[in-house]
């Protein structure tokens, strides 16, 4: 099954693709004001982009690799914000160069896109004016992760930082100042995860005939129980928001 595909399925039913409910969304994208210039690596359905034009009317760029994405980010546009300066481009984001620096860029959820936190930040920091900001989702532990846990992912124990604070520790190494940052709950969570099955549940229902309807059903089936029986207690999700010197 196409990743892409499996992704734009699981996550159809979700206002932006991370552990963030609404409130918490909102409260980053008031602290992002006035905004500026944009730049949102990975930027799924382009919701973060979108709702800073419709506040500030900052000017900005989405990179996303999934056609999916994209064309959802261009019809929000078209529907939500169609004068705002905003161009999505469908791409690998590794390869994306910026031909001015910006005001802010983010990258929530995506370190994969540079093969890891500490990459990611050093990436942003090449593409912020002196003073911007910089602002990350990622994961940490909560706790050591099992052994089993760790196999069965698979992941590396390397890949986070240990506790909530780790990743401003990792941030504030590379001269950066935090600024603000935010814990996602376990209702954060819970909304995230559990509207992924619902997805998958209501695609079954109206597409029986889909070919990848089995992949799909056993691989979210495989994702439920990892997190019911580990990651709910081991690995958490925060925002940070990093200043430039």
């Amino acid at each position: 099954m196409d990743i892409w595909k499996y992704y734009h399925i699981t996550h159809s039913q979700h206002l932006v693709c991370n552990p963030l409910l609404p409130e918490k969304f909102e409260r980053i994208c008031h602290l992002l004001a006035p905004g500026g210039r944009v730049l949102d690596m990975a930027c799924g359905k382009g919701e973060l982009l979108i709702r800073l034009a419709e506040l500030y009317q900052i000017s900005g760029v989405g990179v996303d690799i999934s056609p999916f994405s994209i064309d959802e980010c261009l019809e929000k546009q078209r529907r939500r914000a169609p004068t705002a300066d905003l161009r999505f481009l469908l791409m690998d984001g590794a390869t994306y160069r910026p031909d001015a620096p910006f005001d802010i860029a983010l990258c929530l959820g995506a370190s994969f896109v540079y093969g890891g936190y500490a990459r990611t930040l050093d990436a942003l920091k090449g593409m912020v004016v002196p003073g911007g900001l910089l602002v990350t989702g990622e994961p940490f532990w909560i706790r050591e992760p099992e052994q089993e846990y760790l196999q069965a992912r698979p992941i590396n124990r390397e890949d986070y930082a240990s506790g909530f604070g780790g990743n401003i520790t990792i941030g504030e190494g590379k001269g950066l100042h935090c600024i603000y940052a935010l814990e996602s709950s376990n209702d954060d969570w819970d909304h995230y995860i559990a509207l992924q099955w619902k997805a998958v549940q209501d695609y079954a229902k109206a597409q029986p005939g889909d070919q990848d309807l089995a992949e799909l059903l056993e691989r979210n089936g495989r994702e439920k129980k990892y997190y019911l029986h580990w990651e709910r207690s081991v690995l958490g999700w925060g925002v940070y928001i990093f200043r430039m010197p």
